[in-house]
């Protein structure tokens, strides 16, 4: 069955680990035919959640593409994880989703899980709907539920339904919106139609006329006439409803009991009829300006939301069309690096089963297999045509753990691996880093991280540790310091011979030059790990050529990248040559180089060294209650307290950390707040270390030498 892009709805489903998310995507399928039995998460028997990761841990760790045919739509459904570990998941669903379905446990409420996804869907600008799940739990309370819910996201939010018997016995729906009561059979599915009872009715007609003024007040047409007779008809009340909903000026509520099947047909014929079409959305944006509008009869444009790596298959490419129709066997252009891909084959995706078809219209998803040279956030487009659709966009990362290294032959099996992995995952950033002698993985928190070491070993076969990280620390000097130093080395035949007059000074921008020295050059070096060293040349009379001053420079750098405090980058220094020997046979540029590095080290030790650490902006979000106990944690952190203010229903806290103190942090604010805060940290500046501390740094960098040596 051909779907134009009128007739497609795209969904994803949002919410707090456990609010029944795949549940009510599997009962999703069933009331659309796509399955003929329902599976259940504990049974691994669900069309998402299909990996050995998810069977293992019982919970959603990847998202997953469904789709089913529901009267005259094509409903692609994405299920995604809840844990804010995951949250590329989350942000790639919401790309290229245009009805965000956030699910709300009716035991539990609004969850922190709930929350942080909301702040994507007020970013990414998503119509929203809410669904109540669970309300046959014996310890239900929808109306609780629904008053946090618009205590925490607006008023905009207005119930559509209500379960007149919510706990053990629920079977009885409420909908104002069509004025009737749902009565479903023992074992769900199809629901009876009746009358809504008299005692209910005072209610229901206070939540329908909500609705309807929720729906007049988006076109003026609809205003008069419900002014005019009070009341608009079903045709007018569907179309405010879908201006309404696609503006984001209502967030309608549903109810459901997902794993008894019932309220989730409801939900999806809501969704066939009001929720919006791709083609209703505002014009996607695109990368360095311009909009592109989502219409089936421009050249083509593909972008892709999602790349996996599949034994057996290769890499499977999840696409969202947003222009134009994709024929299998297309030949596309990557907006990136220019590279020819060819869709061979394009499929249609349900979990981990796919169905080939011959053509995709603009608004749908799809994925194919092998494309060579595309990943994800890459746009492809027909031949001629040259746009980016603006790329997704993802937190920082939030925890670094270094690699215990494993044997040589073992390392470069799990570089392959890791490199595998952040293709499909942009939250994970692999560093190897000359700087500490260590690969880096940063992170959203611990769970991301324990998965991708238990992914590695399980799939790839490679075991992995996790230690922790060092600290890149600089070195810089904080006075002015003269040496000098003679390099001479006489081993047979000809010898080495050169000397070095040096003043080493802390460097800042516009500072005056040299005093009591006349300046013969200058050359100012941007060093790549930051700061700079500033290179004056004010030899005279001869007693160094100038053509040794390069070697001595790069006797400096060397020693600079490698700090005589702690073997830590050097930065923000101006280094002077104002005299020194030299001999006409045994001098040449390595005499001079080693010459320098002596000389440097001398210097360096005599000009006050200090010692810098990273800093890092944070900011918590938190709630009241745990607000003391991660301002105490804080503390211990040697953490400056910036700010404290309110930002929604949040506390947020503003602080300056040492990079040293956040090892784990992660962790700690989970077990601090129950789950119920959250942090980013972003690098603002290099500080220096507090006395005893950059004591204890130098000695234990001796130790470590003298076991090395």
């Amino acid at each position: 069955m051909d779907f134009d892009t009128s007739n497609i709805r795209n969904v994803a489903l949002f919410g707090h680990p456990g609010s029944g998310k795949t549940t009510f995507s599997e009962t999703m399928l069933f009331e659309a035919g796509a399955i003929n039995r329902r599976g259940k998460v504990e049974d691994r028997s669900t069309v998402s959640d299909y990996t050995d990761l998810e069977h293992e841990r019982g919970n959603s760790i990847f998202n997953t593409m469904m789709h089913v045919t529901w009267k005259d739509s094509k409903i692609n459904i994405i299920d995604t994880p809840g844990f804010d570990d995951f949250v590329g998941e989350v942000i790639a669903a919401m790309k290229v989703a245009d009805t965000a379905v956030m699910l709300l446990n009716a035991k539990s409420g609004v969850e922190v899980g709930t929350e942080l996804i909301w702040e994507y869907v007020e970013k990414f600008k998503t119509p929203a709907l809410f669904v109540i799940n669970q309300v046959d739990h014996e310890k239900s309370d929808f109306d609780t539920t629904l008053e946090q819910a618009q205590a925490r996201f607006g008023h905009k939010m207005i119930p559509l339904q209500y379960p007149l018997n919510q706990g053990p016995g629920f079977n009885k729906i409420v909908d104002a919106l069509r004025m009737v009561m749902y009565v479903f059979p023992a074992d769900g599915g199809k629901p009876e139609k009746h009358p809504i009872p008299d005692s209910e009715m005072a209610r229901v007609k206070a939540m329908h006329n909500a609705l309807v003024e929720a729906a007049a007040e988006n076109d003026e047409g609809l205003m008069e006439r419900y002014f005019e007779q009070g009341e608009l008809s079903e045709e007018e009340l569907t179309k405010g409803l879908r201006i309404a909903i696609a503006h984001q000026e209502i967030f309608p509520v549903f109810c459901c009991s997902a794993i008894n099947n019932m309220g989730s047909g409801r939900i999806m014929g809501f969704i066939n009829d009001i929720c919006p079409a791709p083609s209703d959305r505002p014009a996607a944006e695109l990368d360095g300006g311009g909009t592109l509008a989502c219409s089936s009869t421009g050249d083509a444009t593909v972008f892709i939301f999602k790349t996996v790596s599949e034994p057996k298959v290769g890499t499977l490419s999840y696409f969202k069309v947003y222009s134009g129709k994709l024929h299998s066997g297309d030949e596309l252009i990557n907006a990136h690096n220019r590279n020819s891909e060819r869709f061979g084959s394009i499929y249609l995706a349900n979990g981990k089963d796919r169905e080939a078809v011959n053509h995709l219209y603009a608004g749908d998803l799809g994925v194919t297999v092998k494309l060579k040279n595309s990943h994800s956030n890459n746009t492809l487009n027909s031949r001629g045509v040259d746009r980016k659709i603006e790329p997704m966009h993802f937190p920082d990362p939030r925890i670094r753990v270094a690699v215990d290294p494993p044997s040589k032959a073992e390392m470069e099996k799990l570089m392959k691996a890791l490199h595998t992995i952040a293709e499909e995952d942009p939250t994970l950033i692999v560093e190897q880093s000359k700087a500490l002698k260590q690969t880096i993985l940063h992170g959203q928190g611990q769970l991301h991280l324990d998965l991708i070491r238990h992914r590695i070993e399980m799939v790839h076969g490679v075991t992995m540790e996790f230690i922790k990280p060092r600290i890149p620390y600089r070195e810089t000097i904080t006075k002015a310091s003269d040496t000098q130093y003679r390099h001479k080395k006489q081993s047979g035949g000809a010898g080495q011979f050169a000397e070095v007059h040096m003043r080493i000074e802390p460097y800042y921008d516009e500072m005056p030059d040299p005093a009591g020295l006349t300046v013969k050059d200058r050359e100012t070096d941007n060093l790549p790990w930051g700061g700079k060293l500033v290179f004056y040349w004010c030899v005279v009379g001869g007693s160094i050529d100038k053509r040794f001053s390069n070697a001595i420079k790069k006797g400096i750098l060397q020693k600079m990248e490698e700090g005589p405090l702690t073997g830590s980058y050097c930065q923000d220094i101006r280094v002077s040559i104002y005299d020194g020997k030299m001999h006409p046979v045994d001098s040449n540029d390595m005499a001079f180089m080693l010459a320098s590095i002596q000389a440097f080290r001398q210097a360096f030790e005599n000009a006050a060294a200090q010692i810098l650490e990273p800093i890092y902006d944070v900011e918590i979000l938190c709630s009241d209650e745990v607000m003391g106990e991660i301002m105490g944690d804080l503390q211990t952190r040697r953490a400056i307290i910036q700010g404290m203010e309110a930002e929604g229903h949040y506390q947020k806290i503003m602080a300056k950390v040492p990079l040293a103190e956040l090892y784990q942090y992660s962790s700690t604010l989970r077990s601090l707040s129950q789950g119920r805060a959250k942090f980013s940290q972003r690098f603002t500046e290099y500080s220096p270390v507090p006395s005893d501390i950059q004591m204890r740094l130098i000695e234990a960098h001796k130790t470590e030498e003298a076991e090395v040596g």
